[in-house]
């Protein structure tokens, strides 16, 4: 009897041992007190760092933790470190909150939660420069534009500031310039063609010299905004029946970061093709060589008899940048074929009708003349001896006769009674 005893109280010690390491599971997690001296700074032109201590009276047996998010509870983090920046645009205020806990669990509530915000921007909202935008062209230079606020002066002079992580120093641009009601300004940014450009942005700020204005800033992340010059057309060529372009892609880009627009114009037709090319290479022997950065497509169903126009375009593609959307400008036109225009023939047929008009004007105007030339009159006889002898006075045949009779004619002589 006494063995089953034992076994018995044995059993009921180990479920009491059981039952008060559960209650010790289920006790709630200890709460950690605020961080301390929450501190905010500003560093370059848009990067915000928030700084903190640890907590005061923490738990020795705690791991500390800090849990963190901006306004809205947005980009929530977990993290050891006692600070936390952020790149952003300084065009509004910037909170971050800040508490501590002893867990890497979200779901464990951390300490009173510590708020430090950046100060808003200086100056009137309105004067404030709108519509600021940057991009980068052809990996080689930056411009930006932008409107001037509506509570500005004309005359105001502005100042555009820029930093990215391969400068020392933030550096003013100077190339300041007016585009109709915009304004610009463009600096040289070929610096950060290495590999890892994907991380790193541009910082830009523009405000005037004298303080008036409120700053704008922006930040333009350098996988986006990216507009590439246009390509250079080399050759065109029929074969088969297809129409094959060459061309080489602007400098500075590699060919699987492009894609490509091309445009083929047939002159019999009329038609305007359009068609989009994400991968092209070079696999026919008539182009001379695969040369590096050269790119062929084929064309099919083009009509080699009559005059075809190609011209190319190129914008970034999402497999190298983020942005896809800035086209280059148009290549220069190359034609290929016969040219069957119908200018010619449409000028005479419109020309035409204009030359038989002013002909027959022509013809009535001189038509007397033409007549006369065309049909003379017949001379008359008696006209022609009329005028011969009929023209001749009375005098000359008085002459005549007093010279040949000896006769003397007296005029006006006076009647019988004035002789008498």
């Amino acid at each position: 009897m006494e063995r089953p005893a034992r076994l018995c109280g044995l059993w009921a010690l180990l479920l009491c041992a059981g039952g008060g390491g559960g209650d010790e599971g289920a006790a709630p997690t200890e709460t950690q007190p605020p961080v301390t001296n929450l501190s905010v700074s500003v560093e370059n032109l848009c990067t915000v760092i928030w700084t903190w201590d640890p907590p005061e009276g923490a738990s020795p047996n705690c791991t500390l933790r800090y849990f963190s998010h901006f306004d809205n509870k947005q980009d929530k983090k977990i993290a050891p470190e006692t600070h936390r920046s952020k790149e952003v645009p300084l065009n509004e205020r910037i909170c971050l909150q800040v508490g501590s806990q002893c867990s890497t669990n979200e779901s464990d509530n951390p300490s009173i939660l510590v708020e430090k915000c950046t100060p808003p921007p200086e100056g009137d909202p309105e004067s404030a420069v709108t519509e600021l935008q940057c991009v980068w062209h052809n990996l080689s230079y930056m411009k930006c534009t932008w409107l001037p606020g509506r509570n500005t002066s004309p005359d105001t002079n502005y100042t555009l500031y820029y930093w990215h992580s391969s400068l020392g120093k933030i550096l003013q641009c100077e190339d300041i310039y007016r585009e109709g009601q915009h304004i610009g300004c463009s600096f040289a940014l070929t610096n950060l063609k290495d590999s890892s450009f994907e991380q790193h942005s541009v910082q830009i700020v523009v405000k005037d010299n004298a303080g008036k204005i409120r700053p704008s800033f922006n930040i333009v992340p350098l996988t986006s905004h990216v507009k590439p010059d246009p390509p250079h057309i080399k050759r065109l060529f029929f074969q088969n029946g297809n129409l094959y372009v060459q061309w080489k892609n602007p400098q500075n880009f590699y060919s699987r970061c492009l894609s490509y627009q091309v445009e083929v114009n047939n002159s019999q037709t009329e038609t305007n093709d359009i068609f989009y090319v994400e991968e092209a290479k070079c696999q026919n022997s008539e182009f001379e060589g695969n040369l590096e950065g050269t790119i062929c497509f084929m064309v099919p169903g083009v009509l080699p008899d009559t005059l075809n126009t190609v011209r190319i375009r190129v914008r970034t593609n999402k497999l190298c940048y983020e942005d896809d959307k800035l086209w280059s400008n148009w290549s220069q036109v190359m034609s290929i074929g016969e040219n069957t225009d119908p200018t010619f023939y449409i000028s005479m047929l419109l020309a035409t009708p204009v030359i038989v008009a002013g002909a027959i004007i022509v013809l009535l105007l001189y038509l007397k003349r033409l007549k006369i030339i065309i049909f003379p009159p017949i001379p008359d006889p008696g006209k022609i001896f009329k005028e011969m002898f009929g023209d001749q006075n009375d005098d000359t045949l008085v002459n005549y006769f007093s010279r040949r009779f000896d006769f003397h004619p007296v005029f006006n002589a006076p009647g019988p009674e004035a002789r008498s």
